[in-house]
């Protein structure tokens, strides 16, 4: 009997999710682990909230609510309509838990000792209008490869291109809708994947002919073009804080790690979550999932094709830069988007059909079956 780690891309926490979301991720996770389950497997399905980055802080500032208070809301409303759904999670985490702080900076002094983190000046975008630093999403922008004139700061929705803010045609406040931006010198962390790219190539040339071809073709996309270094860090006030013990100047300056540092840690530290919120008399470990797991684990990862490449190329780089026996996956099962008459579904732009108003026209089985009969392969 095999062992089964299953988990789901981390729903962002800045709305209830559309049925794009539901079909490319959570709800195929939940049916193969009830597969697996009636087959007699041993089988840990294991989400949670996405709950850093600049959209938080956007969102709850819409709201007028405390980032944090705005992400337990959130959290719980996003869980209710899952259990609408019915979908049979061992666990269903938060990113800004405890654990996954620990977890994350554990991860970053491992990759520093190595080598494969360096602190950089750059030049980044400052709005004096708005009297700050503004990372990634709180610039938007036309995309400089597709034309798309609502492209954000670290990636255009349209083309799924990664960005830096400063690629920008036109930048703008996505606070102030400033567009009196200056560009000043700040520093930063950068996880030197360019080093670790041959590392990665290797892992993917011996586990990627399992996987779909659309993950496949998306890795290697991405590995063609190149790896480059990546600032990991940013100047927010919500996120896992850069640990002073090893950073003591940049932690002054209140940095953060950016969220997909910390995002696809999350599932292990949510895996720490289940163990520790184990009941009374009964002991859960975590780590014979995750550390040192042997060979009877098979880690299988649901997302729809924008998340592919964090999956396939970036985390998997994270894990072999910190030089510990963290468990890998094993396949990525990527989805296409479900589409909204031709168009993307899409949670920023309230675009499409969404899953709480999805429950209050028809039962959850209804729509498990449309989609799970209908996904987007």
């Amino acid at each position: 009997m095999a062992r089964h780690l299953v988990t789901s891309a981390l729903p962002y926490i800045n709305g209830i999710k559309h049925l794009g979301n539901m079909v490319g991720s959570m709800l195929p996770a939940d049916v193969y682990s009830r597969y697996l389950r009636q087959r007699g497997h041993d089988v840990l399905y294991i989400c949670a909230t996405d709950e850093h980055g600049t959209p938080a802080e956007l969102a709850a500032k819409e709201q007028g609510l405390p980032v944090d208070e705005f992400c337990a809301r959130a959290h719980d409303a996003q869980k209710a309509v899952y259990d609408g759904f019915e979908l049979a999670f061992d666990y269903f985490g938060r990113s800004s838990s405890p654990q996954n702080a620990e977890i994350t900076q554990h991860f970053a002094r491992k990759l520093y000792e190595n080598g494969f983190i360096e602190e950089r000046a750059i030049r980044q975008v400052y709005s004096p209008v708005d009297g700050r630093f503004l990372p990634d999403r709180y610039v938007e922008g036309t995309c400089p490869h597709c034309g798309y004139d609502k492209a954000r700061g670290d990636q255009c929705e349209n083309c799924t291109r990664v960005l830096d803010p400063t690629d920008l045609i036109e930048p703008r406040s996505a606070i102030s809708g400033s567009t009196e931006l200056e560009v000043r010198e700040t520093k930063h962390l950068f996880l030197l994947q360019s080093k670790l790219q041959h590392e990665v190539e290797a892992w993917i040339d011996r586990v990627s002919p399992e996987w779909p071809h659309l993950s496949t073709s998306i890795a290697r996309k991405w590995l063609t073009e190149g790896l480059n270094d990546r600032a990991i860090t940013r100047d927010l006030d919500w996120g896992v804080p850069v640990p002073a013990d090893t950073w003591p100047e940049l932690a002054t300056e209140g940095k953060v790690f950016y969220v997909w540092f910390d995002a696809p840690i999350e599932y292990i530290a949510a895996t720490k979550e289940w163990a520790d919120a184990a009941p009374d008399g009964e002991t859960r470990d975590w780590k014979s999932w995750w550390y040192e797991a042997d060979d009877t684990v098979r880690y299988t990862q649901f997302m729809a094709k924008d998340n592919v490449p964090f999956h396939t190329v970036m985390f998997p780089a994270t894990e072999l830069g910190v030089r510990e026996p963290w468990k890998k996956v094993d396949l990525v099962k990527g989805f296409n988007w479900l589409t909204y008459y031709g168009g993307k579904f899409s949670t920023s732009q309230k675009r499409g059909v969404f899953t709480d108003t999805a429950l209050s026209l028809l039962p959850a089985d209804y729509w498990r079956y449309f989609l799970v009969a209908n996904a987007p392969e």
